[in-house]
């Protein structure tokens, strides 16, 4: 399977992504949000999901969490957490298989998997102090009293660098600025001490100089923790600085995957060279226009034949990437590329 070859670098996955296919039925049909994605997460390490707004990329989060929301559901694929169980042993767990609102999920949620939501504002109640919300998340997934649990929550707010935490802790979301927010969000993440933590556009609407915070303290806290991080982000120069192997997606489907310097340096997809092309540069001439993306992400109910990609692909075949639908396949040791340009004609599938 491709996404295999991704481990070949070293360290264990402690979560597998296999054909993943989430959909969302409605009136007017069926969206494929995401349609077989297939990555691993490896222990300690970070994955960036990149790609236009569109292409799947929180949905994937949500899938992994278990917590889209009707019409949407999996249809098809596994989700596969790896752990010790209470005596030591390691353990696979199908996160697909469990009840969205069994105990098992509910355990897993926050607990050994938490999210960062994009917009803090919207995540959090406007009716509790943010000290009560910690607290609560705390107690709901740890056997420890409010005291203990209040305590626990201003250390972890002293961690993601809010001033003065023991008066901060009394405050309301409203109260805050939005890269304090942001800081608070992690700290709730972080409270019951997850082995993933995924990040769902961490920086949007913050400025430079807060984007720039705030990854720097995702970065000290993975090196801190050893936690594996999942960063969704639409945004490259992210993924250059934070990512140890990226996820390029579009359209609901992985369409390249592979450490981030060869990404970077030796992108494969048409697509993946076309995202770091429009990366604004130092070295650009004055006044001259950034490249851009032909057209626009399809409509969910129009999507096209064949490659997804091919009707903005400046390298696509007629004849064969708007007939067949390229799989991901190998291209390198480390590195797997969907399209034709690397696949005989007679690896294509109708």
């Amino acid at each position: 399977m491709a996404n295999r070859e991704m481990n070949g670098r070293g360290g264990q996955p402690v979560l597998s992504v296999d054909n993943l296919k989430t959909y969302f039925f409605t009136d007017e049909g069926t969206v494929k949000a995401v349609d077989g994605a297939s990555f691993e997460v490896r222990a300690g390490k970070t994955v960036g999901i990149v790609g236009e707004s569109g292409c799947g990329k929180s949905v994937t989060a949500l899938s992994i969490l278990r917590i889209v929301q009707s019409p949407g559901q999996i249809v098809e694929g596994e989700i596969v957490l790896r752990r010790a169980d209470d005596e030591g042993k390691r353990e696979e767990v199908d996160l697909v298989q469990l009840d969205t609102e069994g105990p098992e999920i509910r355990a897993i949620r926050g607990g050994e998997i938490a999210l960062v939501f994009q917009e803090p504002m919207t995540s959090f109640s406007p009716h509790y102090t943010i000290g009560n919300q910690i607290v609560e998340t705390i107690q709901l997934h740890q056997d420890v009293g409010k005291g203990e649990a209040r305590n626990r929550t201003i250390e972890l707010l002293r961690m993601v660098g809010i001033p003065r935490p023991e008066r901060r802790i009394d405050e309301y979301p409203f109260e805050l600025s939005g890269g304090l927010r942001q800081r608070v969000m992690i700290a709730m993440a972080l409270s019951c001490n997850p082995k993933i933590l995924i990040a769902d556009e961490p920086t949007t609407a913050l400025d430079v100089t807060t984007q720039a915070q705030i990854l720097d303290l995702l970065r000290e806290i993975q090196e801190r923790t050893q936690m594996s991080v999942i960063i969704i982000t639409h945004d490259m120069g992210v993924i250059a600085e934070m990512a140890d192997d990226v996820i390029v997606m579009y359209l609901g489907r992985v369409v390249e995957s592979g450490p981030v310097d060869e990404i970077f340096h030796q992108p494969r997809h048409p697509y993946t060279q076309a995202l770091l092309r429009s990366i604004p540069s130092i070295f650009a001439e004055p006044r001259t226009k950034l490249p851009t993306i032909a057209g626009s992400i399809p409509h969910p109910h129009n999507r096209p034949s064949g490659c997804p990609f091919h009707p903005r692909c400046i390298e696509h075949m007629a004849g064969i990437c708007d007939v067949h639908a390229p799989q991901l396949r190998p291209i390198s040791h480390s590195q797997n590329a969907s399209c034709f340009l690397y696949h005989e004609p007679e690896a294509v599938t109708p």
